[in-house]
């Protein structure tokens, strides 16, 4: 179009912008959704599924979760060169997702809570050291402990600073029924029972002390006992075992937990509680002990004042779960987020999906 002046000829100086094709528009619109999918679940919400029993019945094996990442703060990313939305993997392969040449120091944003005891909180295994630390393996268990606490467990009860710690609502443990006869399947459903097996003079199973006394109710249950291990037997996979207190999952114990700032002595006990936690999580380049010190970096340490606050992990289904006392604390930089909603449930042995759907887990907060 043009426009006449007088004599002269005048250019309109509107152009028609030319129109993306297609295939740029569909690339343009992917490439703005993963960046905004990336920002959310980096800074405020991310996807979780249980994939163990070792929270049951608190969380299900088939829970889909949405883990809070605003309650503690979200992490700024430290693994930067990773394929978007995934963790390890590249989805359905064995393809590593990153590369780790590229490793920025790590931050928290200010969050409007701190861990707290009874928390359920998702973190990075610290026992994973094949990954970095923000692609490490995401496990899920309830905070019993925190930075500062003194921890002991004593009878299967948890003390923290010396008081018993309230125990979560469906807090399970291992009991072995004593019956001459196979017990039918739809007792165990009928109970919600979901872990058990056949043992010579009867079952082993995982549930509630409230379920286990209704099982003594039957009379073809001879007894049901709780499958504890007693004070002084050793179990030497727990973390920090010393031959002369011969702890165990069921009486562990007490073990301080690193706070921020805090200072202690190096003395054997203590380099036996703490030498893993420094060497591994501390940051430092050289971590060793030699004719009963502490050495770091060559240099003999009398006093370890610590870098960062610990947590101490364990799972609701206690007899059925690999947590703190078998690995030790988790480190503040570890910390992913809070488990917050379940958004979805499914039952994965149900052969069907619809039947397997637990509707009534629907948008359920976790407590």
């Amino acid at each position: 179009m043009e426009t006449k002046t007088d004599n002269w000829t005048v250019p309109n100086m509107e152009q028609n912008p030319k129109k993306k094709g297609i295939i740029r528009e569909w690339l343009d619109a992917l490439v703005f959704a993963l960046v905004v999918a990336t920002l959310v679940r980096w800074f405020f919400f991310e996807p979780f599924t249980i994939p163990t029993p070792s929270m049951e019945k608190s969380l299900l094996v088939g829970d889909f979760l949405f883990v809070s990442k605003l309650h503690y703060g979200a992490r700024t990313p430290k693994t930067i060169l990773q394929f978007p939305l995934t963790h390890q993997k590249i989805w359905g392969t064995e393809i590593p997702s990153y590369l780790d040449w590229i490793q920025l120091p790590q931050f928290r944003l200010p969050g409007f809570s701190e861990v707290k005891s009874g928390d359920c909180v998702v973190f990075n295994w610290p026992g994973d050291t094949i990954y970095p630390t923000d692609l490490k393996t995401n496990y899920i268990k309830r905070c019993v402990g925190v930075a500062g606490d003194l921890l002991e467990v004593k009878n299967l009860q948890v003390y923290v600073n010396g008081k018993p710690q309230q125990n979560a609502e469906m807090l399970q443990y291992r009991y072995l029924l004593e019956t001459d006869q196979a017990i039918n399947e739809r007792i165990f459903n009928d109970l919600d029972i979901t872990e058990y097996h056949s043992i010579p003079g009867g079952y082993a199973i995982f549930t509630t002390a409230e379920r286990a006394k209704k099982l003594k109710e039957f009379d073809f249950i001879k007894n049901v006992i709780l499958a504890s291990t007693p004070v002084g037997t050793p179990n030497d996979r727990v973390y920090a075992f010393d031959p002369a207190t011969n702890w165990n999952e069921d009486n562990y114990g007490p073990i301080l937990i690193p706070k921020e700032g805090m200072t202690l002595s190096m003395n054997a006990d203590n380099i036996r509680k703490y030498f893993t936690t420094i060497l591994r999580y501390e940051g430092h380049d050289k971590v060793e002990t030699q004719n009963g010190k502490l050495l770091i970096e060559g240099k003999v340490i009398d006093d370890y004042t610590f870098k960062q606050n610990y947590y101490w992990m364990m799972g609701d289904n206690r007899h059925n779960s690999e947590d703190s006392r078998f690995w030790g604390f988790v480190p503040s930089d570890h910390i992913v987020g809070k488990a917050w909603l379940i958004w979805l449930s499914i039952d994965q042995n149900n052969n069907f999906v619809l039947d397997g759907i637990r509707w009534k887990r629907f948008f359920n907060l976790i407590n």
